[in-house]
């Protein structure tokens, strides 16, 4: 059984919380979109119960379990999809090959693709973002060079983005 967290805390990236002992746990603030768009004055206003973090405003749950659970941190597949859910599952899964309920259990971590399943859909994905670059180079729209926002610098290179995007070359 999962002991008892306090401390809840945020950053960018992660919600972080505390066990009885000390020990700080983390997991990726993606699992959780309603505390991931809140303004710190929501994220502020939890209760604790017996089984974990409650947010009656945001409607959302945090179990002390899901600290310890190995997926604490998505996937690439997983991460590209929590931030882009403009994109279709079920017709990039056609688009693919690859079934949408299969497809759906990768990102939501009930199964786990192998490495050349991996490589295969994220190759897909940068094919879908190669085709958009060459649209709007089309439509002579000129492309960003800073790298996105949303993006950890850990994550960019598998996007096919470069960590020094954007920075100038002095």
């Amino acid at each position: 059984m999962m002991t008892k967290l306090c401390n809840v805390s945020f950053d960018s990236e992660f919600i972080y919380a505390e066990d009885e002992s000390g020990r700080k746990l983390k997991q990726s603030i993606l699992w959780y979109p309603a505390l991931m768009n809140a303004t710190e004055e929501q994220r502020l206003d939890y209760t604790v119960g017996f089984t974990g973090f409650h947010w009656r405003a945001l409607d959302e749950d945090v179990s002390f379990e899901s600290f310890e659970y190995d997926d604490a941190v998505p996937s690439k597949i997983q991460e590209f999809f929590l931030t882009h859910k403009e994109i279709n599952v079920a017709e990039f899964s056609k688009r693919i090959g690859v079934n949408a309920t299969l497809l759906r259990n990768y990102i939501n971590g009930f199964k786990k693709p192998s490495a050349a399943r991996e490589n295969e859909i994220l190759g897909a994905i940068h094919q879908l973002g190669a085709e958009y670059c060459s649209f709007g180079l089309a439509d002579g729209y000129n492309i960003p060079t800073a790298r996105t926002a949303y993006l950890s610098d850990d994550s960019a290179p598998a996007y096919g983005l470069s960590n020094d995007i954007g920075k100038s070359s002095r």
